[in-house]
């Protein structure tokens, strides 16, 4: 650790104690990871689908993803540069399978060194094992939705699952549009703790 001091701000050194605790078991070191950069994945997200429920859909996604291979994190270069590439390629994979048109993104951000880390974005055809990721996404999302209050399962179901609109969602349950958006952000937010207590849920 005295090696990499040199290398890297007090911030980055900070995310690699918490990482380590956080490997220990610690879920409080989750917690303070998520805390400190759920804002920051969140904007850059939003940046590129330029949607607000698909931002925050992703966003967990992306955290989730980052804290099941925690253990496999290498100190080589910040966590903040790491957790924004699979933010980024999660997000990329979404974009790649929606086709949408409104893809904008910096091909570089800054990290907390300041150094300028490059995101490669390719548009090539999707990788051959694209419905394993797929799948494995759909896996790890199902453990979220098990453990939801029942009122919130097939809202949850409809909208990662079925990929239907919350206007879609609110016709199929017969249900206002106000009242969908409403459990589905609380949904979002009980997933949120389900990824902070990483250790028991995922």
């Amino acid at each position: 650790m005295e090696e990499l001091k040199r290398d890297f701000s007090d911030k980055a050194m900070e995310d690699f104690r918490l990482i380590d605790m956080a490997v220990a078991g610690d879920d409080n070191a989750y917690a303070r990871l998520l805390q400190r950069y759920k804002r920051p994945v969140y904007h850059m997200i939003l940046k590129m689908v330029r949607n607000v429920d698909d931002a925050e859909d992703l966003t967990i996604e992306s955290f989730a993803k980052a804290f099941r291979s925690l253990h496999r994190f290498k100190k080589d270069f910040t966590f903040s540069t790491w957790l924004f590439r699979i933010a980024t390629n999660n997000t990329i994979d979404f974009i790649r399978k929606k086709k949408l048109n409104t893809l904008s993104i910096e091909n570089t951000f800054t990290d907390d060194d300041g150094q300028s880390v490059s995101i490669d974005v390719e548009d090539e055809n999707l990788d051959p094992q694209e419905e394993t990721i797929r799948a494995q996404k759909a896996e790890l999302i199902q453990v979220f939705v098990d453990k939801l209050p029942s009122k919130y399962q097939k809202l949850v179901r409809l909208r990662y699952f079925h990929e239907l609109s919350y206007e879609e969602i609110a016709e199929e349950l017969d249900a206002p549009l106000g009242t969908v958006k409403a459990q589905l952000h609380r949904a979002r937010e009980l997933m949120f703790e389900m990824v902070k207590n990483k250790r028991d849920h995922i």
